[in-house]
């Protein structure tokens, strides 16, 4: 299959050309035809796959062929991504697919002051890419209306859920026509995102590259059983090894990045820390250097990381394991890409045994385990021999049960035998605003209108 018989147009397939694509991946191959029809679409694919080409090519096309001028405010096509660095990395795709192309855009985010993107959009755009807090500021001082869009793209559905966007994803929906191509993409797809789709589409055509929970192929993944009070040492070994070349670590908290991060500095080996307390301009100084590889290392907490996307990333950290064991295949998913191999290391305490063993029934296959280290801690994988055997394991507390907050299991309490497997993340409650809900949507909002609370993201 080629790019030309996806139907796409010569000023297209120039610019592919200049970006040295020469053939479609497996989510383009099936995605654009579908959204060149017209046709709404429920795309499930793992970063790394293609997915941003996959409706940008299309996207593009279409609205250049049915060119007309952006009313003032308004925008013809929305794409909402949750992190500042994937929209600005949809926003960079969409330039480079679009060299060709006249059509306008802006991006939009918080952490950055709002002036340049308010004056952005006073005559009007073609295609706007947004965070959901940044845009809701926005539209709650009317700098942002949304009557005339044509396409809604919805981006990293699942991540969206994971940050607690997902209310305010619902109330930039009612504002949305209801005439319009809905695209919607996520990795996985977790009840609540489920019933999302189902609201907000139309007879949608399915597209999956790969069921949910498979792993990427090419990543070789090992666990290191260490003590907690170990883990720095180890990750000081690993990353003098010749083999390491980029390294993202992937650290809890943002506290625990930046003492990463700088314990790292004081031992000679260059790293920054990347999370939500940073200011933009840091961040992007920050990933600028990871990519030109000035800095070898990078630290981030998973929701920093989840727009993180650079080529030669030759080692995934998980530092300390997350206790949803979705989010390891999105953490690991940063290492081999375009086919490329990768690594995948985890650290193991005592307290995280029950976190590897749910990563092991979510991918259904075991992770290597390295013994022969200084460091190994007998206790922690005596703990997972345990849990393998259908045991309680002693002395274990893992450590969202000692943070506490409302990101603990769903679905009640949760025994440590393999007994029963809730669902993981935040319980999103609230009515979702369908197609039938638009009610605002021949009426955009004015200044001052009720979009819910001001905030940047």
């Amino acid at each position: 299959m080629t790019f030309e018989e996806l139907g796409l147009d010569e000023p297209l397939l120039r610019a592919l050309r200049d970006e040295g694509y020469a053939k479609p991946t497996p989510i383009q191959e099936k995605a654009i035809p579908m959204v060149l029809a017209g046709r709404d679409l429920v795309g499930v694919a793992q970063t790394g796959t293609g997915k941003t080409a996959a409706f940008a090519l299309p996207i593009i096309q279409m609205l250049s062929k049915n060119k007309r001028s952006p009313v003032r405010w308004e925008a013809r096509c929305l794409i909402l991504t949750p992190t500042r660095e994937l929209a600005a990395q949809i926003g960079d795709s969409f330039r480079a697919y679009g060299r060709h192309a006249r059509l306008k855009q802006t991006v939009v985010f918080g952490g950055v002051g709002q002036n340049p993107q308010v004056n952005s959009l006073a005559k009007g755009v073609d295609v706007l890419i947004a965070t959901p807090g940044r845009l809701l500021d926005l539209m709650e001082q009317g700098f942002v209306k949304l009557g005339w869009l044509e396409i809604f793209v919805l981006d990293e559905a699942d991540r969206m859920l994971d940050m607690g966007f997902i209310r305010d994803v619902e109330r930039i929906i009612s504002a949305l026509p209801e005439k319009r191509q809905t695209l919607f993409f996520s990795a996985t797809m977790p009840s609540e995102v489920v019933r999302l789709s189902r609201r907000i589409l139309t007879d949608p055509v399915d597209v999956s590259v790969a069921p949910s929970a498979t792993t990427v192929e090419l990543v070789d993944q090992k666990v290191y059983f260490v003590d907690r009070n170990d883990k720095f040492e180890l990750l000081k070994q690993i990353l003098k090894s010749e083999q390491v070349g980029k390294a993202l670590v992937f650290a809890r908290t943002k506290h625990g990045a930046d003492r990463i991060a700088r314990q790292l500095s004081r031992d000679h080996i260059p790293a920054d820390a990347i999370h939500g307390n940073k200011s933009q301009g840091a961040r992007t100084v920050s990933m600028a250097n990871f990519r030109s590889g000035k800095t070898r290392v990078i630290i981030a907490t998973d929701l920093a990381a989840r727009g993180i996307d650079v080529d030669g990333i030759t080692h995934v950290i998980n530092y300390e394991l997350p206790h949803e064991p979705e989010t390891y295949i999105h953490r690991i998913g940063r290492t081999a890409r375009a086919g490329a191999s990768g690594s995948a290391v985890s650290f193991c305490d005592l307290d995280e045994t029950i976190y590897l063993h749910d990563i092991e029934r979510l991918t259904r296959q075991p992770i290597s385990v390295v013994e022969e280290h200084a460091l190994h801690s007998e206790i922690a994988h005596a703990a997972k021999r345990e849990l393998e055997a259908g045991r309680t394991p002693r002395n274990v507390n893992p450590p969202h049960k000692r943070s506490g907050g409302n990101r603990g299991f769903r679905g009640g309490s949760r025994q440590y035998g393999g007994r029963s497997q809730g669902g993981y993340g935040r319980s999103q409650g609230g009515a979702g605003h369908g197609r039938g809900g638009a009610s605002h949507a021949s009426r955009p909002p004015s200044r001052g209108g009720s979009y819910g609370r001001r905030y940047s993201r």
